[in-house]
């Protein structure tokens, strides 16, 4: 019952949760009971978007002995709250990796635990983010449904993940070109957390995705009133990823609205409060990076204990029984073989990590410590830069590209991808590097927004430049003329003579 109220507290207030559950840790020593407190306390620190701070928390539990004497439903909650780590810091193949062998374990889907339900419902609503990330929209419906399906009413944690499945639902539906379907569901959603005066997260995650819905029929007013809306629920409430991404829909609205005072308001918070995150996320990977390093040495320190332990048992029984000698040596034989190679691949591991700590995306490979290496590290295979291609394509759909602070090492981590590899792939499928590569895909989007959308040849160039992801008016007239053959001013004076015509 003390969990549970923990819980909701995750979605009334974050300081609140964390001061309420470290006040139960100090009266509470069983070892179970601390560790399903820590897991809230990682989750809380986490909609805060102190991603440091959630790592931290959860790296405290990690201990490979005592981890053998938990019980099946902590060691399945220690797990799910690792994939939930990946997930927040944008390690999706991660995430989806640990999730995947989880829900492969028939204990896990018996149905027959509620506790165990509980934890089965979250992995599947994780693994459906990790879908929609990738865009495979129906299998992430479909693993809605089996969340739902180990979810009850019977407390306040399975009715706050309900409501936040049929969120996720609804978002899921708007992607799909499916609008009026996703609205009936978040106006019911709405309705639902609004007598719920507690849910302020639930409602201000409503809010913000119904105005997707009117943002697409260009009903900007209308959305930027139900974004404000969901604002004020939580604007002295620390959910700064959720601020985040109502800061941003709101400055695009304004941009569309041709209100530039209020432009410039969202467009700061947002650019300040996204860049805090991002210095979060970045400090969150190295961080976990560590923390896998850390644990596997642990782990290795803790089989060459249990490795002695049973040298000395061998030693006993040769006093005792010499018959018994020559299969004693060949145990240890045995275990002395598995021993090296354990050895030799944490050490790799190791090696692989030490000369990536400066570097996000080698961080991430690092962090990826199921991933086989590739046999031949120096040459991309076909295989994988038809990979590397097909991520960019989904890249290029998404529009990442007009993200001012992407970088090759920051595409490459949010891909999964080694940033040789994925550098190797540009030049060699678009004849150009990185920085060419996606300058002109921004210049593209924009001369094309020029040619088909009247109002944007309203803007100021530097709108202009500040929308399509540049940081410099001279940077994005440089660059345009480059690409286009003419400057921005020009450009837009031809197609408004064109269009006169």
């Amino acid at each position: 019952m003390l969990a549970d109220k923990a819980f909701q507290k995750l979605y009334q207030n974050p300081d609140e949760c964390i001061n309420y559950s470290q006040s139960l840790l100090i009266s509470d020593q069983n070892p179970e009971h601390r560790i399903v407190l820590q897991n809230i306390i990682s989750q809380a620190y986490a909609m805060k978007g102190d991603y440091v701070q959630s790592v931290n928390i959860y790296s405290q539990k990690e201990d490979s002995q005592e981890k053998e004497k938990l019980s099946y439903f902590l060691q399945v909650a220690g797990d799910y709250n690792l994939a939930d780590q990946y997930q927040n810091l944008d390690l999706y193949n991660q995430s989806q990796q640990i999730i995947s062998g989880l829900l492969a374990d028939p204990k896990l889907l018996k149905g027959d635990n509620p506790r165990l339900n509980v934890i089965t419902g979250k992995l599947y609503q994780l693994q459906a983010i990790n879908c929609g990330i990738k865009r495979n929209y129906d299998d992430a419906r479909k693993n809605l449904i089996k969340s739902n399906h180990y979810l009850s009413f019977n407390n306040q944690e399975n009715r706050i993940l309900k409501i936040e499945n049929m969120i996720f639902e609804a978002s899921f539906l708007m992607k799909q070109n499916k609008p009026e379907e996703a609205r009936q569901i978040l106006e019911s959603t709405l309705a639902i957390a609004e007598k719920n005066k507690g849910y302020y997260f639930l409602q201000a995650f409503a809010y913000e995705n119904l105005s997707r819905y009117y943002f697409l029929k260009e009903d900007y007013r209308t959305a930027n009133k139900l974004l404000e809306q969901g604002l004020s629920k939580i604007e002295s409430i620390p959910y700064n990823s959720l601020k985040v991404k109502i800061y941003e829909s709101l400055s695009k609205n304004y941009f569309a609205l041709r209100n530039d005072e209020k432009y410039h308001q969202y467009n700061k918070l947002y650019t300040e409060l996204r860049s805090k995150s991002d210095s979060n996320t970045k400090e969150g990977i190295r961080y976990i990076v560590k923390l896998v390093e850390t644990n596997q040495n642990n782990n290795l320190e803790f089989q060459n204990q249990k490795q002695l332990k049973k040298i000395s048992w061998i030693s006993v029984t040769f006093l005792i029984v010499i018959i018994g000698l020559l299969a004693c040596f060949m145990i240890l034989k045995s275990s002395h073989k598995d021993l090296k190679k354990q050895s030799e691949f944490f050490e790799k591991q190791k090696k692989q990590e030490l000369t990536s700590q400066k570097d996000i995306q080698d961080a991430k490979e690092i962090a990826e410590t199921s991933k086989p290496l590739e046999k031949d590290p120096n040459k991309i295979s076909k295989e994988k830069e038809d990979e590397i291609l097909q991520k960019l394509e989904e890249w290029e759909k998404q529009q990442r590209y007009l993200d001012k602070s992407m970088t090759l090492s920051v595409l490459s981590s949010q891909m999964g991808v080694n940033t040789k590899y994925l550098s190797e792939a540009i030049n060699s499928s678009k004849g150009k590097n990185f920085n060419s590569y996606i300058n002109e895909l921004r210049i593209n989007h924009i001369a094309r927004l020029l040619r088909t959308d009247p109002v944007y040849l309203n803007y100021k160039v530097s709108y202009l430049a500040e929308y399509s992801g540049f940081s410099s008016h001279s940077a994005f007239t440089t660059v345009f003329k480059s690409v286009t053959g003419m400057s921005p001013n020009v450009y837009i004076q031809e197609i408004s003579k064109s269009r006169a015509l």
